[in-house]
Protein backbone atom coordinates (compact mmCIF):
# COMPACT_ATOMS: atom_id res chain seq x y z
CA UNK A 1 0.00 0.00 0.00
CA UNK A 2 2.77 2.71 0.80
CA UNK A 3 5.12 1.72 -1.68
CA UNK A 4 1.82 2.40 -4.19
CA UNK A 5 0.59 5.54 -2.67
CA UNK A 6 4.09 7.77 -2.76
CA UNK A 7 4.59 6.06 -6.65
CA UNK A 8 1.33 7.75 -7.28
CA UNK A 9 2.19 10.80 -5.73
CA UNK A 10 5.13 11.06 -7.84
CA UNK A 11 3.30 10.43 -10.65
CA UNK A 12 0.72 12.74 -9.92
CA UNK A 13 3.64 15.49 -9.68
CA UNK A 14 5.48 14.47 -12.50
CA UNK A 15 2.24 15.17 -14.69
CA UNK A 16 1.78 18.88 -13.48
CA UNK A 17 2.42 21.75 -14.93
CA UNK A 18 4.75 24.58 -13.47
CA UNK A 19 3.20 27.95 -14.24
CA UNK A 20 4.66 30.12 -11.48
CA UNK A 21 1.73 30.33 -9.40
CA UNK A 22 1.55 28.09 -6.01
CA UNK A 23 -0.02 24.80 -6.43
CA UNK A 24 -1.78 21.91 -4.08
CA UNK A 25 -0.17 20.85 -1.03
CA UNK A 26 -0.15 16.99 -0.72
CA UNK A 27 0.39 14.80 2.33
CA UNK A 28 0.68 11.51 3.02
CA UNK A 29 1.13 9.57 6.15
CA UNK A 30 1.21 6.12 6.78
CA UNK A 31 1.47 3.23 9.50
CA UNK A 32 1.75 -0.31 9.38
CA UNK A 33 0.73 -3.04 11.49
CA UNK A 34 3.99 -3.09 13.15
CA UNK A 35 4.38 0.80 13.75
CA UNK A 36 6.31 1.17 11.01
CA UNK A 37 5.55 4.67 9.83
CA UNK A 38 6.15 6.71 6.23
CA UNK A 39 5.29 10.19 5.13
CA UNK A 40 5.45 11.90 1.89
CA UNK A 41 4.55 15.26 1.26
CA UNK A 42 4.35 17.74 -1.53
CA UNK A 43 3.99 21.75 -0.21
CA UNK A 44 2.54 24.59 -2.73
CA UNK A 45 5.98 24.95 -3.91
CA UNK A 46 6.89 21.77 -5.54
CA UNK A 47 9.04 21.06 -2.44
CA UNK A 48 8.57 17.24 -2.07
CA UNK A 49 9.76 15.43 1.17
CA UNK A 50 10.25 11.33 1.82
CA UNK A 51 10.77 9.99 5.02
CA UNK A 52 10.53 6.39 4.80
CA UNK A 53 12.23 3.67 6.92
CA UNK A 54 14.07 3.04 3.76
CA UNK A 55 14.49 6.38 2.29
CA UNK A 56 14.58 10.01 3.42
CA UNK A 57 15.14 12.81 0.97
CA UNK A 58 14.08 15.74 -0.72
CA UNK A 59 13.53 16.62 -4.34
CA UNK A 60 12.12 18.98 -6.36
CA UNK A 61 8.95 18.47 -8.51
CA UNK A 62 6.45 20.72 -11.00
CA UNK A 63 4.10 22.55 -8.74
CA UNK A 64 1.34 20.37 -8.51
CA UNK A 65 -2.38 22.08 -9.38
CA UNK A 66 -5.28 20.03 -8.66
CA UNK A 67 -8.77 21.46 -9.24
CA UNK A 68 -12.22 19.71 -9.78
CA UNK A 69 -11.90 17.37 -12.13
CA UNK A 70 -8.77 15.69 -10.20
CA UNK A 71 -11.12 14.88 -6.95
CA UNK A 72 -14.15 12.13 -7.17
CA UNK A 73 -16.04 10.45 -4.68
CA UNK A 74 -18.18 7.67 -5.97
CA UNK A 75 -18.20 9.95 -9.40
CA UNK A 76 -18.82 13.27 -7.54
CA UNK A 77 -16.28 15.79 -8.75
CA UNK A 78 -15.96 19.45 -6.48
CA UNK A 79 -18.04 21.97 -7.19
CA UNK A 80 -17.40 23.13 -10.40
CA UNK A 81 -14.41 26.05 -10.84
CA UNK A 82 -12.88 24.73 -7.40
CA UNK A 83 -9.27 24.56 -6.66
CA UNK A 84 -7.77 22.40 -4.40
CA UNK A 85 -5.43 24.39 -2.18
CA UNK A 86 -4.35 20.67 0.24
CA UNK A 87 -4.99 17.35 0.33
CA UNK A 88 -4.01 15.04 3.61
CA UNK A 89 -4.10 11.45 3.77
CA UNK A 90 -3.55 9.57 7.15
CA UNK A 91 -3.56 5.56 6.16
CA UNK A 92 -3.42 3.29 9.34
CA UNK A 93 -3.36 -0.23 8.77
CA UNK A 94 -3.64 -1.38 12.58
CA UNK A 95 -4.53 -5.34 11.81
CA UNK A 96 -2.53 -5.90 9.32
CA UNK A 97 -5.57 -7.03 6.69
CA UNK A 98 -7.55 -3.57 6.34
CA UNK A 99 -6.73 -0.17 5.96
CA UNK A 100 -7.94 2.55 8.32
CA UNK A 101 -7.53 6.50 7.76
CA UNK A 102 -8.56 9.82 7.08
CA UNK A 103 -8.62 12.17 3.82
CA UNK A 104 -9.14 15.70 4.27
CA UNK A 105 -9.51 18.04 1.27
CA UNK A 106 -8.98 21.72 1.49
CA UNK A 107 -11.03 23.60 -1.33
CA UNK A 108 -11.77 27.04 -2.68
CA UNK A 109 -14.61 27.45 -4.86
CA UNK A 110 -16.49 30.37 -6.89
CA UNK A 111 -20.28 30.61 -5.40
CA UNK A 112 -21.54 31.33 -1.64
CA UNK A 113 -21.63 28.30 0.56
CA UNK A 114 -25.13 27.91 0.70
CA UNK A 115 -24.46 27.12 -3.30
CA UNK A 116 -21.89 24.67 -2.73
CA UNK A 117 -23.71 23.35 0.20
CA UNK A 118 -26.88 22.69 -1.80
CA UNK A 119 -25.08 21.05 -5.29
CA UNK A 120 -22.97 18.85 -3.03
CA UNK A 121 -25.80 17.31 -1.39
CA UNK A 122 -27.54 16.74 -4.35
CA UNK A 123 -24.67 15.00 -5.77
CA UNK A 124 -23.83 13.25 -2.57
CA UNK A 125 -27.25 12.32 -1.99
CA UNK A 126 -27.61 10.64 -5.96
CA UNK A 127 -24.08 9.02 -4.99
CA UNK A 128 -25.24 6.69 -2.23
CA UNK A 129 -24.35 9.27 0.76
CA UNK A 130 -26.77 9.92 3.73
CA UNK A 131 -26.70 13.29 4.58
CA UNK A 132 -27.81 16.57 6.53
CA UNK A 133 -27.51 20.21 6.85
CA UNK A 134 -24.58 21.24 9.30
CA UNK A 135 -24.35 25.00 9.56
CA UNK A 136 -23.04 25.93 6.19
CA UNK A 137 -21.87 22.10 5.34
CA UNK A 138 -23.20 18.86 5.79
CA UNK A 139 -22.28 15.87 7.93
CA UNK A 140 -23.16 12.32 7.57
CA UNK A 141 -22.12 9.00 5.92
CA UNK A 142 -20.22 7.75 2.58
CA UNK A 143 -22.13 5.12 0.96
CA UNK A 144 -19.69 2.63 2.76
CA UNK A 145 -21.01 3.68 5.96
CA UNK A 146 -17.79 5.90 6.47
CA UNK A 147 -18.12 9.68 8.37
CA UNK A 148 -18.24 12.47 5.82
CA UNK A 149 -18.00 16.09 6.73
CA UNK A 150 -18.00 19.36 4.76
CA UNK A 151 -17.46 22.61 6.26
CA UNK A 152 -18.06 25.78 4.11
CA UNK A 153 -17.05 28.89 5.10
CA UNK A 154 -17.80 32.38 3.08
CA UNK A 155 -14.34 33.73 1.25
CA UNK A 156 -15.38 37.03 -0.30
CA UNK A 157 -18.43 38.03 -2.18
CA UNK A 158 -19.80 34.76 -4.09
CA UNK A 159 -16.89 32.62 -3.08
CA UNK A 160 -16.09 29.90 -0.32
CA UNK A 161 -13.48 28.15 1.26
CA UNK A 162 -14.05 24.40 2.04
CA UNK A 163 -12.98 20.98 3.48
CA UNK A 164 -14.31 17.42 3.07
CA UNK A 165 -13.18 15.11 5.47
CA UNK A 166 -13.63 11.16 5.34
CA UNK A 167 -12.70 9.10 8.17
Amino acid sequence: MLRTALCALALISLAACDDGKEGSSFTLNSTDSTGNAAGASIDGKGEATIDTPFFKGKVTLPKLKLDADNFDMNGVHLYPGSKISGMNVDVQNKDGDKDDGRVRIAFTSPAAPATVRAWFKDKLTAAGFTLSDKGNGLTGTTDEDKPFTLELTPDGADKSSGVITVE
